[in-house]
This record gives C-alpha cells, sequence and structure tokens, in this order.
C-alpha cells in the first residue's frame, strides 16, 4: 500500500494527477507540468516533498557518526546551517546525497525518498559495528515538509510567518512557531530559485496549508500547487542531480562533479577508494548537453563522438525556460570541455549536441538571498 503525505486531501481537492513515487502516492501535475514550471519562474509555486526522508540524530557522539558516514566535515559546520553532502559506500560509490542542518542539540538530515529506508540500515549497521553513542530518529511520517520557490516566495513568506526570513542566508535555517505550530523554515530549494522549504508536524499541515496557501485555487493567485513533474524539469534546467539518475552506487562523488562536497582530508565511509579516484583521475565525468531542435534526449540515450560511443545520458527534457532541448550525461572524460561537439543517438538517428557550461538555467542573484545554491 502506498503512503499518503497530509497533504493528500489537498492534492484531491486541487486537482491533481496523482502517480506512485518511491513508495508515495504523489501529484505528479495540477494544470499542466510545462504551465506550473513557467508559473514558478515568474511567480512562485508551492510542493509538497513530504515523501523526502526526515532523519533526526542525537547523542553525545552523533557527530562522530555523522563524520564517518558524510563525505564532508561536519565539524566545521555552524549551528543553524545546513549543508550538501554525500553518503557513499566503501568503494566510493553514492548511497544518496543529502542535506544535514546542525540544530544546537541534535542533527537533522533530510534525505531522497527512495533510499530513507536503506540509509537508516547503513546508519544503525555503522552504529553499532562501531560502538558510536548516538541515536538516529526516523521523523518522516510524523512530520510533513512543503518548498515554497520562485522570486516572489520570500515576499509572500514574509507576509505569514513570524520571523524575518529575508534576512536569513541561503543554507541557513531558523524554528519558530506561530499559532501554537512549531515549525522549522530553510533557506533552501531544489529549483534554482529563491524560496524556502518548511518543516512541521504532520498533524499541523492542514492549517498550515491554510496559512501559507491562502487563496492558492484562485486562477489568478501569485502562489500555485506544482508537482513531481514540474520540479524535475525545474532541477533540470538548474543542473541540479537527481539520484537513480545523475547519481547511484554505480557512481562516484568526483564524476559526478561533486568534489567539492568531498573532504578527502578526513577519514569517511568511502574515502580511500576515492583518494584513489582523485589520483588516478575520472574515467567519465558528468556534463552538460545542449541539442539542435525539439528532440529529447532521454536517459540511457546513448552519445556519440564522430560516430563511436562517448557517453549516456542521464536526464534530459525540452526546457520550458530556455526554449531548447538541453540534457545531462556521462562522457569520457577526454571530451568534457565545454564547446566539444558530440551527438545524441535519438532513434539510430545522430542529432548533434555541444558541451555546455552546467547550469543551464541561473537565476539573478539578490541581496537578500547570499550564499550558494549547491543542492540536495
Amino acid at each position: 500500500m502506498l503512503l499518503r503525505t497530509p497533504f493528500y486531501d489537498f492534492h484531491i481537492s486541487a486537482g491533481a494527477r496523482m502517480v506512485e513515487y518511491a513508495g508515495w502516492e504523489m501529484p505528479l501535475l495540477y494544470r499542466g507540468i510545462a504551465q506550473e514550471h513557467v508559473h514558478t519562474r515568474a511567480h512562485a509555486s508551492l510542493f509538497d516533498v513530504s515523501h523526502m526522508g526526515r532523519i533526526r540524530f542525537g547523542g553525545k557522539e552523533a557527530m562522530v557518526l555523522l563524520d564517518r558516514v558524510l563525505s564532508r566535515n561536519v565539524g566545521k559546520q555552524n549551528i543553524g546551517d545546513s549543508r550538501y553532502s554525500l553518503v557513499c559506500n566503501e568503494a566510493g560509490g553514492i548511497l544518496d546525497d543529502i542535506i544535514i542542518s546542525r540544530d544546537e542539540t541534535d542533527w537533522l538530515m533530510v534525505c531522497n525518498a527512495s533510499n530513507r529506508l536503506k540509509l537508516l540500515e547503513h546508519f544503525r549497521t555503522v552504529l553499532a559495528a562501531e560502538k558510536i553513542d548516538a541515536r538516529i530518529e526516523d521523523q518522516t511520517e510524523a512530520t510533513a515538509m512543503v518548498a515554497i520557490q520562485g522570486p516572489g516566495a520570500i515576499e509572500r513568506l514574509a507576509n505569514v510567518l513570524p520571523i524575518d526570513i529575508k534576512a536569513m542566508k541561503r543554507y541557513t535555517f531558523e524554528t519558530a512557531e506561530a499559532m501554537f505550530m512549531r515549525f522549522t523554515v530553510f533557506r533552501s530549494g531544489y529549483t534554482g530559485e529563491d524560496g524556502a522549504e518548511i518543516i512541521l508536524s504532520a498533524k499541523a499541515a492542514s492549517m498550515a496549508m491554510k496559512i501559507l496557501g491562502g487563496k492558492m485555487n484562485r486562477p489568478e493567485s501569485t502562489l500555485q500547487p506544482a508537482g513531481l513533474g514540474a520540479r524535475d524539469t525545474l532541477r533540470l534546467e538548474a543542473g541540479l542531480p537527481l539520484y537513480g539518475h545523475e547519481l547511484s552506487a554505480m557512481h562516484d562523488p568526483l564524476s559526478a562533479q561533486l568534489g567539492w562536497a568531498v573532504d578527502l582530508n578526513k577519514e569517511f565511509i568511502g574515502a580511500s577508494s576515492l583518494r584513489v579516484i582523485a589520483q588516478q583521475g575520472c574515467k567519465r565525468k558528468l556534463v552538460g548537453l545542449e541539442l539542435d531542435g525539439r528532440r529529447i534526449a532521454r536517459q540511457e540515450t546513448k552519445i556519440l563522438h564522430d560516430g563511436k560511443p562517448a557517453g549516456a545520458v542521464t536526464s534530459g527534457t525540452f526546457a520550458p525556460t530556455l526554449q531548447r532541448s538541453v540534457a545531462i550525461a556521462y562522457v569520457d572524460s577526454h571530451f568534457c570541455a565545454e564547446g566539444t561537439a558530440l551527438s545524441a543517438d535519438l532513434s539510430c538517428e545522430p542529432v548533434p549536441a555541444k558541451v555546455v557550461k552546467l547550469p543551464f538555467y541561473k537565476r539573478a542573484k539578490t541581496q537578500s538571498t547570499g550564499g550558494s545554491d549547491a543542492q540536495h
């Protein structure tokens, strides 16, 4: 039986087309993927992301555990900060990419829905094997999570939240209370736009939707609900990786161009293997591609150089904002230079493509959004 988020009734009342995703019944779209995508870039959209895993770590050696299983040095992370990091296996393959946030006493990890149970088992195995004094609590089904994304998102939230969200920097978070509801606001997102993600009790989800959503059911509303379809095309335009596409246990962080999220000066699971890869060099690397015409290169489409195999697509779409066909692909490392001419094998017909710099789309920075846009 599929799990349902606390916002399920809202999705049905809003006319969402529901689909199975990582064991959850989730909204694919409400009005149309392209329409929701464009609205997010122009105004703001609300996404239900309650399917994503939320795992809390505590105890006197919580930092020891996290430093062992994460690729970044959590000891250098300040209270109130969130960081993108990776969980790897011994071979350096990616088990998941996550966001880890440091509170005054505990740590909160947000992970991909499809990997939550796998990660919980992995963390508990490490905990027991290395006799680490820490506790792990899966809070996913007891909480809800929404993302409000777009150029109008922060202004909208500033009018309803009792915190100065405009003063928050990217990848910081604050916990507050409103109408007896305790919630945590993270200045982050997965669309390439400004915005925030909010975690609160599942029991408060209905009230929170009324406060955050307001009159979303009106066609003229500048805040509209958006589904998984638009979330995927938005993240692809922003060059953000998706587990199961760009990332997997068969791929390492260095080949995925995520070396900035790996600290090879510390010991973590997979570090020794990644040092070997760093020394020998990556055989393939993740790059952006721009294709001629409007045809889409889907996952596993072969990439060719002079008619010979040179790689494979991990994600592709016709980008609604850019109005061109784009893709992300792993290609042989000597074909990774920007401007390199390649082709995508679409139905045995090569379509010209060239390597371009990621992200494909980058929003204009504003003074209030400081920090990095690197995402989970």
